[in-house]
């Protein structure tokens, strides 16, 4: 049994590098089969994101240069580019590694929780391709229980630690349901398509997307069911918003007093909360003087992020010690499953050798001899054969001057007598 973890990642390697050894979902099970095809690999499994590319496998004699060099050649990379930033974790270290990643520890972002869904696709992928067996399986799924005891017992993954996170996270404060609200986005660049996400994620049935082209709006709402709008008609659709989102790259306000002054009436003055995530603003400061208008600037966030990625690095060490044992865990019953293997074996000889004495008494009973005497001979018998092949191999090893093996064999068979040290030889 010998596990790898390969790969690259955003610590490691360039945004340009990651891109080109990352695997599009289209060529998984094909790369999957012909890693192990290629590089004799037993088990294997591939995670791709944005910011990591890594290679899991379980084979006794597999060579990390073989892995690097199949990898390199698939992408078509230099294998000496590809050496300079990637790392090789073996064994303990690779179980610890798998854990620590599936835990939201080795991120960007600190306890980032989709890690752990793209760690699940992963192991779905190698089933998929057939590449997924016994060991790494047990592994994987060793892997997924030490990150839901990571999440349940630690607040590594509790606090937002991002702009957009932190906006939405800010609005279920504030609506204990979301899935009644209406939320209005203005913009449709990155931040706002990660708020447009995390609302849909919460279960925000109606998201409006209001931008400065109905195209660029259209495109973003086409992905999680909204309705795309233009920027000039915020003052109509802000009559049935709850929630309010602004990060645009307009250098002069695009929502003022007044138009929130007249929703706010026509809404009978039930309260809107509004994040204005745009530098700079997107809503006039005034804004937020408003009775019923719960306004957050951008500002606002980034002490809510660094008060939360405090929280989460005090949780980081908790959780690190829990990884830790998961992987400890892990190896100690994998080892255990090595000696089930060799007790089997052991026992099934034993099972022969007894069946073989009993035969032998049965025969000479048969024959009419004394129960007295076949019993004698079915206990000498069966105890010679029993001792005959350890005590082969004690013989030599002692021959050999192996005093290790021998204490072992001293402990094995739990003897009282002491074995000579290597001075009396």
């Amino acid at each position: 049994m010998a596990f790898i973890a390969l790969g690259i990642n955003h610590k490691t390697a360039s945004v340009a590098v990651r891109e080109r050894v990352a695997f599009t979902p289209e060529q998984l099970v094909e790369a999957l089969q012909q890693l192990c095809l290629r590089t004799a690999s037993r088990e294997a499994a591939i995670l791709s994101t944005c910011n990591r590319s890594e290679l899991y496998l379980e084979q006794d004699d597999l060579t990390a240069d073989a892995v690097l060099a199949w990898l390199a050649d698939y992408h078509r990379l230099s294998l000496d580019e590809l050496r300079a930033c990637a790392y090789v974790h073996q064994d303990d270290a690779a179980v610890r590694h798998m854990m620590r990643v599936a835990s939201g520890l080795d991120s960007m972002v600190l306890g980032e929780p989709q890690i752990l869904g793209q760690m699940k696709s992963a192991y779905a992928v190698a089933r998929e391709a057939g590449t997924l067996g016994p060991l790494l399986g047990r592994l994987f799924q060793a892997t997924f229980s030490t990150a839901k005891t990571v999440r349940t017992d630690t607040a590594i993954g509790e606090n937002p630690v991002s702009v957009a996170f932190a906006a939405v996270s800010l609005a279920r404060q504030i609506f204990s349901d979301l899935h009644d609200s209406q939320a209005l986005l203005i913009g449709a660049g990155e931040t706002i398509t990660l708020v447009a996400r995390h609302l849909y994620e919460q279960g925000v049935k109606r998201i409006v997307v209001a931008n400065r082209t109905l195209e660029r709006a259209s495109s973003l709402a086409e992905q999680f069911g909204a309705h795309a709008v233009l920027l000039s008609d915020i003052p109509q659709e802000l009559v049935s918003s709850d929630i309010v989102i602004s990060s645009t790259a307009s250098q002069l306000p695009i929502l003022g007093k007044g138009a929130v002054e007249s929703a706010l009436k026509r809404r009978k003055h039930k309260p809107i909360f509004m994040v204005d995530i745009a530098v700079p603003r997107d809503i006039e400061p005034q804004v937020g003087k408003l009775d019923d208008v719960y306004l957050y600037t951008v500002d606002d966030l980034h002490e809510v992020i660094a008060e939360n990625l405090k929280s989460r690095q005090g949780a980081a060490q908790a959780a690190e010690e829990l990884v830790s044992v998961g992987a400890e865990d892990f190896m100690l019953r994998l080892r255990e499953l090595a000696a089930v293997d060799v007790l089997k074996a052991y026992r099934q000889q034993a099972e022969r050798l007894r069946d073989e004495e009993l035969a032998k008494a049965q025969r000479l009973l048969g024959k009419g001899a004394s129960a007295e005497e076949v019993l004698a001979q079915l206990a000498r018998g069966l105890t010679n054969k029993l001792l005959h092949a350890p005590s082969v191999q004690l013989k030599k090893l002692s021959a050999d001057g192996r005093v290790d093996a021998l204490a072992v064999a001293q402990e094995l068979f739990a003897l009282d007598e002491g074995v000579p040290s290597d001075k009396g030889l």
